[in-house]
């Protein structure tokens, strides 16, 4: 009786009940051993449900075939008038009208055990291509990531092999600029190779023996999807982190007057907590089997299905960096100026310092303003996630033969433009230590650079 029950709980026949009782709780007399239901009762109940039964994958029992039951005298049991709503499923008139919730569509349905989880239902999947979004926003949606990548992994690239020419040049409380540059190159070059991927590793492929159809990845089963997200969540942290640590630099050498030795002599620490609690949090959300295809950008991120995720992992650390980072910022910049003002009598220092205040003014304005705006996006879309989700299910409850909601007054549906201006901040921080390195200095080392391989050759 079992696969019945989604029968039974969505009433898709008002005789359904009748049928299921007297065909496996059947009557008995002392004249007739079982008393079998009729057979124009089962054709009746058969053809109000076949299209339910299709929908869920529900076999028909073969001992309940309609052309092996007798044919009786028996009148079907009077029911009220019926009428189909638009989800097929059929109503008696005063009946009252329920939200059944999200039924997964058969083409989503996953395996046992994998941990898929779908709008609160287990083995579900989302579907791929993006549930929101048409083919072609796509394509100029990845094509926008891949040419925004390529940008900013040559800008980190820059600053990096800048520090490489002349390691010495940058020291505490610089150096952390360029441990930010080599984490948020990394995490371009992982969104280029989901450019370059598509949504190979994003996706399951569609199996047509299973009737399945091509959904995201979700879950830790698929290792290069579990490869690009542990190298891409790492690493946007650790930059995020570096950035902390760069204004606790410039805090102790500013606010504290700490010498470029003794700062140094941290560093140990600095690198503990930059690249220590990363990994922690990638360990526990591997532990927590949250890996997440994007099926956007072709990377595997987390929060993008699980609103939870999204909120613990990945916003709530954000906004508490930015807190720490904004607050040691401003401790530094009052500081510097306090100094400023004491050396107002000292024409040369004081220039030196006012350039050096609107040297960190302008990088942190670069950090600091994609990065508040891209939490703000993160924010809108989980306010109006809920929404947008239950607007998918209206739209395609017909499509997916699931029932549809019924109280869906309120609905929205997300701009491509929302999701496109979410990945560019998300990479354009990573550009700002450009405006940092870049100078007449750093024109020097790279022309003397060019100038050493020459006379080499």
């Amino acid at each position: 009786l079992k696969p019945f029950l989604t029968l039974m709980n969505l009433h898709c026949s008002p005789d359904v009940h009748t049928f299921l009782c007297k065909a496996f709780v059947p009557a008995c007399l002392e004249q007739v051993h079982v008393i079998q239901p009729c057979r124009s009762l089962c054709e009746k109940v058969y053809s109000d449900c076949k299209q339910l039964m299709d929908t869920f994958g529900i076999v028909w029992p073969e001992e309940l075939q309609c052309d092996r039951l007798a044919s009786c005298a028996e009148a079907a049991p009077v029911t009220a008038a019926v009428t189909a709503d638009a989800h097929g499923t059929q109503k008696t008139p005063g009946e009252t009208r329920r939200d059944y919730g999200f039924w997964c569509p058969r083409h989503l349905h996953t395996s046992n055990g994998q941990g898929y989880k779908f709008l609160g239902i287990d083995q579900c999947a989302p579907p791929c291509p993006n549930m929101y979004f048409k083919n072609y926003e796509l394509d100029v949606a990845k094509s926008f990531i891949g040419i925004v990548s390529i940008f900013c992994l040559c800008a980190t690239l820059f600053t990096f092999l800048t520090f490489l020419i002349d390691v010495k040049r940058f020291r505490y409380p610089e150096r952390p600029i360029i441990y930010y540059s080599v984490c948020y190159s990394i995490v371009s070059l992982m969104y280029f190779i989901g450019f370059l991927l598509g949504n190979r590793t994003a996706c399951n492929k569609a199996d047509d023996k299973l009737e399945v159809g091509e959904t995201v990845v979700l879950g830790s089963q698929n290792k290069a999807c579990t490869v690009l997200f542990m190298v891409l969540y790492f690493f946007t942290m650790a930059g995020t982190i570096w950035w902390v640590i760069l204004t606790i630099t410039w805090f102790l050498a500013a606010g504290r007057k700490w010498s470029c030795e003794a700062i140094a002599q941290k560093a140990m620490w600095f690198h503990t907590v930059a690249w220590g609690i990363p990994g922690f949090l990638t360990i526990m959300l591997l532990a927590m089997n949250k890996v997440e295809g994007d099926n956007i950008s072709g990377v595997c991120f987390v929060g993008l299905y699980d609103l939870d995720a999204s909120l613990y992992f990945v916003l709530l650390p954000l906004c508490l960096c930015v807190f720490v980072g904004l607050s040691l910022l401003l401790a530094g910049i009052i500081s510097l100026n306090h100094v400023r003002q004491v050396i107002q009598h000292d024409g040369r220092n004081q220039e030196k310092l006012k350039k050096f205040m609107i040297r960190i003014g302008v990088f942190s304005g670069l950090y600091l303003v994609p990065l508040v705006a891209l939490l703000g996006c993160y924010v809108y879309e989980l306010v109006n996630r809920k929404i947008w989700e239950t607007t998918w299910v209206f739209d395609h409850c017909n499509q997916y033969h699931i029932p549809c909601p019924y109280q869906a007054s309120n609905r929205s549906r997300p701009e491509i433009f929302l999701f496109l201006m979410k990945y560019l901040l998300t990479l354009i921080v990573g550009i700002s230590p450009v405006f940092w390195v870049g100078s007449k200095k750093t024109c020097s080392e790279w022309a003397n650079f060019f100038n050493r391989n020459r006379k080499r050759e």
